[in-house]
């Protein structure tokens, strides 16, 4: 209630820049407990009061300005500046914001420091968490918005106070299906220097309780950071609920059409006619971003070791998964559709098939619009007169509202050094080499867009996940056959079907061994296009844990070995 008071409060008038020492029109914040804290401020404006302006926050056509520095060792009651020289988005500067009057708040990003392994000092935001969400992450600081009449020719000062604090989360509770699990891992607190923990939601299936001899095949469902295990509800849907709107898809009540899909999802998993199986939702946030990628990087660490070998088989022993490569299956959509693919990829023989939807890009040859091995620079397409900037984002219309140099201009305000904590930043993060100063080396310079070549080299080498698989395809192919289904559809949101085709002429070329998998496309259909020909996107992408359970268990019946237990699962 505390953060929209500010609506309401009738002294919370119009205020007017007051006289600095200096002629330059700045902000000044300051916060008073008592306390020395590092992170990234950053101040926000609006001429919306619908919302804060730090949940306004976005990039693209409805971006509201944004301006960040870096804050070391500040110490309570110092005043921070944000000034004319700092860069900001979608203005560059300060300056040129038009005059006017605006409600303006301000917020740090706490950043702690670690001691790699490598023996490098960084500081970066832990996830708190909320799955690395700079808006609401506990512990961050952040001032009660005021409404101020700008005019940056007349110069003066604003001064702001992070007057408030978010409040820690509540953890998630077990119940009869789902179960919370929480483990330290000695590969990632080895690299970070500190204690590192994975977690995950565990649905449980039924009769689990009543069949002590059953062992099950697991189904892990890669995505972004779970609060809680999504999709299943045990109640009928909330009549009262006041229906919303979903802007996406362009449906009003989604609200209530999400609760009858968790409900329908509940009645399927509890019937006679379903398969049992376990199902888990990792928790992999970390420094960078909300989730790890679920693989091994330079700068976050070995998480996919961590979850292979540590995660994983602690899940199956604590909840009777049978543990063996063939029981195991991996689904997921956009991140999640790029993780299931990576993890079978570069651990072939430890699951059986993955379900890979709208993937992250899986060909850097078609990186959204860039091909990192030709382009030179990211933001621009190029000729001998004129350059065009490269959108970032469109509807199923091919409409764009958002440029890629939007995104990573945005990012850079957020955080330097990859620590925006959004998209193209955990990318870089997860492929780059490290830096010399403990940070990712960058693919490209973020504000110009130039792209560096050796850094592209190193992507290609061990993350381009077509390349490695055709580079490798004589030992890795073998071990693949018959566990590929990749989905896109053609109008993609974020140009993820390109490199969905690349990828799809390799393997459809193959035939030492032919791959045997699906590569398929939704027609007009928008990111998160998952394989359904039947259901629109905003339902199909409701059903994940049911949709592919046909092709697994025709997987699991054509490649179990000689005496698995086929039978104890299914009753």
């Amino acid at each position: 209630m505390k953060r929209l008071l500010y609506l309401f409060l009738p002294l919370l008038a119009l205020l007017s820049c007051t006289p600095s020492d200096s002629d330059d029109f700045h902000f000044s914040v300051t916060f008073p407990q008592q306390d020395t804290l590092d992170g990234r401020l950053l101040l926000m404006l609006t001429t919306s009061d619908q919302t804060e302006p730090r949940l306004q926050v976005q990039a693209g056509a409805k971006a509201i300005p944004i301006f960040g520095i870096d804050v070391n060792e500040w110490k309570s009651g110092d005043k921070a500046v944000i000034d004319g020289k700092v860069f900001g988005y979608p203005f560059a500067r300060l300056n040129d914001l038009p005059p006017g009057d605006y409600w303006v708040q301000a917020l740090l990003h706490k950043y702690e420091t670690f001691q790699l392994a490598s023996g490098h000092t960084v500081k970066l935001p832990m996830d708190r968490g909320e799955g690395q969400q700079w808006r609401r992450a506990p512990g961050n600081l952040y001032s009660t918005p005021q409404k101020v009449h700008i005019d940056p020719t007349a110069g003066g000062t604003v001064e702001l106070v992070l007057d408030q604090e978010i409040p820690p989360l509540v953890e998630p509770q077990d119940s009869k299906y789902i179960k919370h699990v929480k483990i330290q891992s000695q590969r990632l607190t080895e690299f970070w220097g500190r204690p590192m923990y994975l977690g995950a939601h565990v649905l449980l299936p039924e009769g689990f309780d009543e069949h002590p001899e059953a062992h099950y095949p697991l189904m892990i469902f890669h995505g972004h950071f779970p609060s809680d295990f999504s999709g299943f509800r045990t109640e009928p849907p909330d009549t009262t609920l006041e229906p919303d709107y979903s802007e996406r898809f362009g449906i009003s009540g989604y609200n209530r059409i999400q609760q009858e899909e968790a409900y329908n999802f509940y009645k399927t998993w509890t019937s006679d006619t379903l398969p049992r199986f376990l199902i888990v939702e990792i928790q992999h946030a970390n420094p960078y971003y909300d989730d790890s990628y679920a693989v091994n990087s330079e700068n976050l660490g070995p998480y996919g070791d961590a979850i292979t070998y540590e995660l994983i088989p602690y899940l199956e022993k604590q909840f009777r998964g049978i543990g063996e490569g063939w029981s195991r299956f991996l689904y997921g959509g956009s991140t999640g559709g790029w993780e299931a693919l990576a993890a079978q990829v570069f651990y072939p023989d430890e699951y059986n098939g993955c379900f890979a939807a709208c993937p992250d890009p899986i060909d850097f040859r078609a990186y959204t619009l860039v091909n990192l091995y030709e382009d030179t620079n990211a933001y621009y397409l190029s000729g001998p007169f004129h350059e065009v900037e490269r959108p970032g984002h469109r509807n199923s219309l091919g409409q764009v509202n958002v440029t890629l140099k939007d995104y990573n201009h945005l990012e850079l305000v957020l955080g330097t050094n990859s620590r925006s904590g959004d998209q193209f930043d955990i990318w870089q993060a997860v492929y780059s080499p490290m830096g010399e100063n403990g940070y990712p080396k960058p693919i490209w310079d973020k504000k110009t867009g130039t792209i560096d070549r050796e850094v592209a080299q190193f992507w290609r080498e061990n993350y381009d996940l077509r390349y490695i698989m055709e580079r490798d395809w004589a030992t890795l192919g073998p071990k693949l056959q018959g566990k590929l289904h990749i989905y896109c559809g053609d109008m993609d949101n974020y140009y993820l079907n390109n490199a969905v085709y690349l990828t799809e002429n390799f393997l459809e070329a193959t035939t030492a061994p032919a791959y045997q998998g699906e590569v398929d496309y939704g027609d007009r259909a928008e990111h998160c296009w998952n394989g359904d020909h039947v259901h629109p996107n905003h339902i199909s992408r409701l059903r994940y844990n049911t949709m592919y359970l046909p092709q697994i268990m025709q997987r699991i019946n054509a490649s179990a070995p000689e005496g698995a237990d086929l039978k104890s699962w299914r009753y």
